[in-house]
C-alpha cells in the first residue's frame, strides 16, 4: 500500500487516539466528572486502539514509509504505553478509592435490602423506645434486675466522676473491646443471612429491641441526659454498619433463595462476594465507632450541646458519603453494582 493511501485510511483513527490522549489523559479525576460529556473515542476502546496503533507502526517501518508517518506514530504509542502501563496506585490509596467510592456505590446498588434491613432495625427501637416510655414495667421483661442496674450505674447523673457508659478500664482497653463487640455484631448479622435470610431478620429485630430496651428504660428512669450525650457520637457509624451488614446478610439469604436463572451455588457466590466487600466497609465504620466510644463518647464533662453538634456532624456526613460518594467514578468491579442484573445466567 502507498503511505498517501495508508495515511488516508488511519488518519481519522490517529487523530481520534491523539484526541483522546490531549483530552482525557491529563487528569484521572477531570476524566470521571466529564465523562458523560464526552463524545469522542470511548474510554473503554482504548486497549484495543492502543494494540491496533502499534501494529501499524510495525508496518510502517517495515514498509519503510517517511518519519512524517512513523515519527507521529511512534509518539503516539509512547504516550498510550505511558498511560496504559504505568505503575497501578498503591494499596493504600486503592483502599481509600474503595471507601470513599466504591463501598457507597455498592450500598447504593442494594437499596431495596438496605430499605428492608432498616425498616427491621429501626421499627422495632423505636416501638420498644415509646412502649417503654408509656409503660415502664416492660423493661424488666426485656432484661434481669442486676442488669437494668448496671445500666443506670453505668448512665449515673450523680456520678460525675465515672466515664460515661462504662464501669472502668483504659481509653485503650476499651477501645479493644469494642472493636470486638462491634465487630462480632456486625459478623454475626451478616452471616445469618446464610439462613435462607431469616437469620439476617431475626437479629435485626433482635438488636433493635434491645438497643431501643436499653434506651428506653434509661430514659423512662431519667438517666436519659448521660445515655444521650454517650451515644451521640458513635451512632451515626455504628448503627449505620448493622443496618448494611443486615441489608448484605438479607442479600445473601435473597441470592440462595431466590437464585433467579443462575445455579443457585453461583448466585451465592455472587451474594457472599457482594457481602465480602460490604463487610469491607463496615469493618472500617465499626472501627471508627469503637474509635469515637472509647476515646470520645465516654468523656463526661464534655457540654451536652458539643457532643449532640459533634454527633450530627457525624449523622450527615455519614448520609452525604453513602448517598453521593463515587457518582463519578467508574468503580472497575461494576458487575457488583448492578442488582438488576442479579437474576442474569
Amino acid at each position: 500500500m502507498r503511505q498517501e493511501h495508508f495515511i488516508q485510511r488511519h488518519q481519522a483513527e490517529w487523530n481520534s487516539f491523539e484526541k483522546w490522549l490531549d483530552t482525557r489523559s491529563e487528569s484521572a479525576r477531570q476524566a470521571r466528572m466529564s465523562r458523560r460529556q464526552w463524545q469522542g473515542l470511548p474510554d473503554h476502546e482504548m486497549p484495543a486502539r492502543y494494540r491496533r496503533l502499534c501494529q501499524q507502526l510495525a508496518l510502517a517501518r517495515r514498509r519503510g514509509y517517511s518519519p512524517l508517518v512513523t515519527d507521529r506514530l511512534q509518539g503516539l504509542m509512547q504516550r498510550g504505553h505511558g498511560l496504559l502501563y504505568r505503575t497501578p496506585p498503591p494499596r493504600w490509596r486503592r483502599a481509600v478509592e474503595f471507601l470513599l467510592a466504591g463501598f457507597p456505590r455498592l450500598v447504593r446498588a442494594e437499596a431495596g435490602c438496605m430499605a428492608a434491613s432498616a425498616l427491621l432495625f429501626w421499627l422495632p427501637l423505636v416501638v420498644v423506645f415509646v412502649a417503654i416510655q408509656l409503660t415502664p414495667e416492660l423493661s424488666s421483661s426485656l432484661f434481669d434486675p442486676v442488669q437494668l442496674m448496671q445500666f443506670e450505674s453505668m448512665y449515673n447523673p450523680d456520678d460525675p466522676v465515672r466515664k460515661l457508659g462504662r464501669d472502668n478500664g483504659t481509653d485503650v482497653a476499651m477501645f479493644g473491646h469494642y472493636v470486638w463487640n462491634n465487630v462480632s455484631i456486625g459478623f454475626r448479622t451478616f452471616a445469618s443471612g446464610l439462613v435462607a435470610g431469616i437469620g439476617a431478620v431475626v437479629v435485626l429485630i433482635v438488636n433493635g429491641i434491645m438497643i431501643g430496651g436499653v434506651a428506653g428504660h434509661l430514659q423512662a428512669v431519667g438517666h436519659g441526659d448521660p445515655f444521650w450525650r454517650f451515644v451521640a457520637g458513635h451512632s451515626a457509624p455504628e448503627l449505620t454498619a448493622i443496618v448494611i451488614a443486615g441489608g448484605a446478610g438479607l442479600r445473601l439469604g435473597l441470592n440462595l433463595v431466590a437464585p433467579g436463572q443462575r445455579r443457585r451455588i453461583d448466585a451465592l457466590v455472587d451474594g457472599g462476594r457482594r457481602g465480602a466487600l460490604l463487610c469491607l466497609g463496615v469493618l472500617a465504620m465499626l472501627v471508627f465507632a469503637a474509635f469515637v466510644e472509647a476515646f470520645w463518647s465516654s468523656i463526661a464533662w464534655m457540654p451536652a450541646w458539643i457532643k449532640y453538634s459533634v454527633g450530627g456532624v457525624l449523622w450527615v456526613l455519614t448520609f452525604l458519603w453513602l448517598g453521593l460518594g463515587g457518582r463519578n467514578r467508574d468503580f472497575a468491579d461494576s458487575d457488583l453494582v448492578r442488582p438488576q442484573d442479579a437474576g442474569a445466567p
